[in-house]
């Protein structure tokens, strides 16, 4: 558990192994254009071995004065999304576990906000209950950015049809603006380009501040290359402006900056480095 004033996180981690091999998320990351980072990365965010890098999939418990939130909801179980397979495995409870082992049941959650409706954010959204899905988190308000909402509906894929639209039908999701604010502790902030309503989520507490990125930034890769988009983004100019104006602010700051791909503990501080950014994380061996 990390304290940020009042506010208690807890990083509850589904996935931590090498999935992808660099150039199946950048088009530049070539062998050659990686050469000089390597060092830098290995073996913590670049496996030496298999030479894919290492993106674990996290979720945030968040306990507030007055709420208990996640941000993000992972990969889930019983989907069967194609990529990357060791996402995605159906019968897959280890999240859930690691959930309750901190003294939370689904029930006691009230707000879930999604930075965006990807699989491996929106995965826990839902659970199968007798061959069809139900919230699994019965008590929950779903916030998500209306533009994402739209967007995601509009394509119709089943990742809407399983992890947002049963959410949607039992009224439980909150549609809401790109600045929505909950109360002074947590409050949400427009970072669109990986997807059309990408938001991150900011929570302070007595002057400490902390912001929960999603995938604005996958890899501290783009920490050297930020020019460097993800190929799943959905608007590589306005996702590059995004990620620079995030680095810019956050640089140097005491902003404790939570991210969802980084090699664990996933959470630290961006600064200034060798290669542009760098990221020093958080001493901190509690992560679950």
């Amino acid at each position: 558990m990390l304290k940020l004033g009042k506010i208690r996180i807890e990083p509850i981690v589904e996935h931590n192994v090498p999935v992808y091999r660099p150039t199946d998320m950048f088009d530049e990351a070539t062998p050659q254009a990686l050469e000089p980072y390597r060092e830098w990365l290995e073996p913590l965010a670049l496996c030496p071995i298999s030479g894919n890098l290492i993106m674990p999939v996290i979720a945030y418990l968040v306990r507030t004065d007055h709420h208990m939130i996640l941000i993000d909801t992972c990969c889930g179980k019983d989907k069967n999304y194609a990529e990357p397979a060791e996402w995605h495995e159906p019968a897959n409870e280890l999240w859930m576990t690691r959930l309750l082992s901190v003294g939370v049941k689904p029930e006691d959650i009230d707000f879930v906000f999604c930075t965006h409706l990807h699989s491996d954010h929106c995965g826990w959204n839902t659970r199968l209950v007798d061959g069809r899905w139900e919230p699994t988190f019965p008590n929950a308000k779903y916030v998500i950015s209306r533009e994402e909402y739209l967007d995601t509906e509009r394509e119709g894929s089943s990742i809407f049809t399983d992890n947002v639209l049963p959410v949607a039908q039992a009224g439980q999701v909150q549609l809401v603006d790109l600045d929505y604010r909950l109360d002074d502790q947590v409050w949400l902030e427009p970072t669109v380009g990986h997807s059309a309503g990408h938001v991150a989520v900011h929570l302070r507490s007595k002057n400490r501040h902390a912001v929960m990125c999603g995938d604005l930034i996958h890899s501290p890769l783009q920490l050297a290359e930020p020019r460097w988009n993800c190929n799943s983004d959905w608007n590589i100019p306005k996702a590059i402006e995004t990620r620079l104006t995030f680095l810019d602010e956050h640089c140097e700051t005491d902003h404790l900056i939570l991210t969802s791909h980084f090699p664990l503990p996933s959470m630290g501080n961006i600064v200034t480095g060798k290669f542009g950014f760098d990221f020093n994380y958080v001493d901190y061996c509690g992560c679950l």
